[in-house]
């Protein structure tokens, strides 16, 4: 039982990386779990989820009423786009800096829509390793 539950988390982890949701950077930090820490990457990702949802919060915010700050905007997203790297969410990454270019355009209506790509990446992500973690205990 306990190694086809390994298999299988094995093979989530896979398709994570194939349809891009991670990159190599979660490969590293795995890398850095030991039996000292065996939480380690969880705790990274938990801490992640509990940061950035500032991060998200802050951009809603911002985005809700003009005058718009597109250089603030512009600044939040690359610290949330930062944080997400750090654990290789690469489709959240990327969808980050899809926003940022709308920034540098001051297309608000850009921003917006991208913005809810990036929350709905940053939500389905959260969800599939949430699952991930469970299969890997």
């Amino acid at each position: 039982m306990e190694n086809q539950k390994k298999r299988q988390a094995a093979y989530m982890k896979r398709s994570l990386l194939d349809q891009g949701y991670l990159d190599e950077q979660f490969i590293h930090l795995e890398e850095l779990q030991d039996d000292a820490n065996p939480n380690f990457v969880e705790e990274v990702v938990k801490l992640y989820y509990t940061d950035s949802a500032r991060y998200v919060r802050n951009i809603e915010l911002a985005l809700e009423n003009g005058p718009y700050d597109f250089a603030r905007l512009d600044n939040m997203m690359y610290q949330f786009k930062g944080s997400s790297s750090s654990i290789g969410a690469r489709r959240v990454k990327r969808h980050c800096s899809q926003f940022q270019e709308y920034c540098n355009a001051k297309n608000i209506e850009g921003c917006r829509n991208t913005f809810q790509e990036v929350k709905q990446e940053y939500d389905t992500l959260k969800t599939k390793l949430e699952t991930y973690f469970q299969m890997e205990r």
